[in-house]
């Protein structure tokens, strides 16, 4: 394996790539140094070129999103196998050439989502699966905190939201049909640092994203809503919980005037919680080794960004973007 990018993911990167059995990290590169010194005893190449010159089998690309297009296809055109952090590229076009560039050369290229390895939700998509919801009538997500100082080429949609835009449509197991999207510029930067979509599966379900990083308190929430409850995922815990729709009914008058449905049980559940980073390498290796994986598809990858712009679009001009 060869890592591309030493930065904030790329340092961990380069620690799971160690620990994962079947991969050795063999070469790093970065033009910026080495300033988390996660490098080793590896020397620190300055770009893409050598570090295909190094004689790598496969890539993990982590470097600024606008190189993410340049970097992919040249290890594409070197035949090394890639999968580059989230999203694919800097807009759909650009990950559309590198998607339709790895599958014309019959490579392995993924993308790295990491969300869809949390425990919290690994365990929400086998439940959804084993149809413990019944049909599904609704996903929110919520994805709020401070401003990270990590950030430099995006903004919030591009850098978060692509997060829950992908989640929501692998949980539902349907693309987008149609997205509206309002967005706010409030710390004076060039790129939006609030959003709120709201938006349709083209299977029926309606969703709604809340993603900010200009809040005091870091929450990172979904919620499944189906015909015999929802299901609660906390991914900053890794915490799950099933909240049933009951069949007692209250006899409070004060209590009966504001709920809905019946509220039942609540179950949190007891789930085994794995490093997310490290079930996603694991994931990228299988695929390497051609076995069943759950890698995220460039193709995936390519969807959840034209979602993206098409949230962007939307709050552009104020009208609903249909896909």
């Amino acid at each position: 394996m060869g890592l591309i990018g030493l930065g904030s993911m790329g340092r961990h990167h380069a620690r799971v790539i160690r620990e994962v059995e079947g991969m050795e990290l063999v070469a790093v590169a970065d033009p910026s140094g080495d300033r988390h010194g996660v490098a080793g005893e590896l020397e620190v190449l300055p770009d893409v070129h050598a570090l295909i010159a190094a004689g790598i089998d496969a890539a993990m690309v982590a470097v600024p999103t606008y190189l993410h297009e340049e970097v992919a296809l040249a290890l594409c055109e070197a035949g090394v196998h890639t999968m580059v952090e989230k999203p694919i590229a800097a807009t759909a076009t650009e990950g559309r050439r590198v998607a339709q560039a790895f599958a014309k050369a019959g490579l392995v290229g993924a993308v790295g989502y990491v969300e869809r390895c949390n425990p919290a939700l690994l365990e929400m998509r086998r439940r959804m699966r084993a149809g413990e919801l019944g049909e599904v009538y609704q996903i929110t997500t919520s994805r709020q905190g401070p401003f990270p100082g990590r950030i430099a080429d995006v903004g919030v949609v591009k850098d978060l939201a692509t997060h829950d835009i992908d989640l929501t449509a692998w949980l539902a197991d349907s693309p987008y049909e149609r997205v509206a999207g309002q967005v706010a510029h409030r710390s004076g930067r060039e790129h939006e640092d609030m959003v709120v979509a709201t938006g349709r599966l083209r299977n029926g379900v309606i969703v709604a994203h809340t993603v900010n990083w200009l809040s005091p308190m870091k929450v990172r929430q979904t919620v499944v809503t189906g015909e015999r409850g929802a299901f609660v995922a906390n991914t900053l815990t890794g915490d799950l919980t099933f909240v049933a729709n009951g069949d007692v009914t209250s006899e409070w008058d004060l209590d009966r005037q504001f709920r809905g449905v019946s509220e039942g049980d609540s179950i949190r559940y007891a789930i085994s919680r794995r490093e997310p980073l490290r079930v996603e390498q694991e994931n990228f290796r299988d695929a390497l080794w051609g076995r069943p994986s759950e890698v995220v598809s460039m193709a995936e990858g390519v969807h959840t960004l034209t979602v993206v712009e098409a949230v962007l679009a939307s709050a552009s001009t104020g009208e609903t973007v249909s896909l």
